[in-house]
């Protein structure tokens, strides 16, 4: 391996343990700030990056699943299932739809279409910075048909987001466990994980019809750089947890996101 190469990977894993370490101080995976820097940094096409993005992704909520184990037992999870279902209902159809027609986009609106989402994204981590959305409140709607629909339409939308941009949609699982269902912050990080790991599947498979699904082997040794250093930066990130204020960080992270987003995106090729 030449020196570049060695060189880039490094860089690869000091982003993903960086991106990885802040991601964990508020309970992400942090993939909607790899994918920026995997076309910004390392000058992937869009396609190229949402696809690498979202293998790194597959590993790295596998790993925090397993992590969260000791904190969140599996009985725990069980009594909550329906939650899960109710949302993976939605979001399977999402990813497979989205991912779908993903690969038959142009560049130009595939770059137009990750950008505003990200933007959204960004904004999305500001209003949380700014509303407290993490801190939770009382179901919006009790038990019953009405939250059943609700949640098929946010798994749906949810989805879409997460095969678009090759991320676990923890940014917008968690607040929607949250208030859809007013469950505890803790437990819908874990129940996020188990919509999103099946859900990234599902787009993955959805994927490996694209011609830029080659990117995996052509960019291995990168991507491999990138996720150890996003489980490990997770690990510490959650160590930390409560040593840096969660609404400044989140602030300070919806800032840095919606530039990089616009920055990189609007230029890309």
């Amino acid at each position: 391996m030449s020196t570049s190469a060695h060189t880039r990977n490094g860089q690869g894993f000091v982003a993903g343990s960086l991106i990885g370490t802040l991601g964990g101080l508020i309970g992400l995976g942090g993939a909607e700030f790899r994918l920026p820097v995997l076309v910004g940094l390392f000058r992937l096409g869009t396609l190229e990056a949402v696809i690498l993005n979202k293998a790194m992704s597959l590993v790295v909520v596998a790993a925090a699943l397993l992590f969260r184990g000791a904190t969140i037992t599996p009985d725990v999870l069980a009594n909550h299932l329906d939650v899960v279902l109710n949302l993976l209902a939605g979001s399977l159809v999402g990813a497979w739809w989205a991912a779908g027609h993903a690969i038959k986009l142009s560049p130009q609106w595939l770059n137009r279409i990750v950008m505003a989402l990200l933007v959204g994204l960004s904004l999305l981590i500001l209003w949380d910075a700014w509303a407290g959305l993490h801190e939770g409140s009382a179901p919006l709607f009790e038990a019953g048909p009405a939250r059943i629909v609700a949640g098929l339409i946010a798994g749906f939308g949810i989805g879409m987001v997460a095969a678009l941009l090759g991320v676990a949609g923890g940014e917008l699982l968690i607040p929607t466990i949250v208030l859809l269902y007013g469950l505890d912050i803790k437990l819908a990080g874990s129940l996020s994980l188990m919509v999103s790991l099946p859900t990234m599947i599902v787009g993955f498979v959805r994927y490996s019809r694209a011609n830029a699904f080659a990117v995996l082997k052509h960019e291995r040794p990168l991507g491999v750089s990138m996720a150890v250093g996003s489980i490990l930066g997770a690990a510490v990130g959650g160590l930390m947890l409560g040593l840096v204020p969660t609404r400044l960080l989140l602030g300070l992270l919806g800032a840095i996101l919606l530039i990089s987003a616009v920055k990189t995106f609007q230029h890309a090729h």
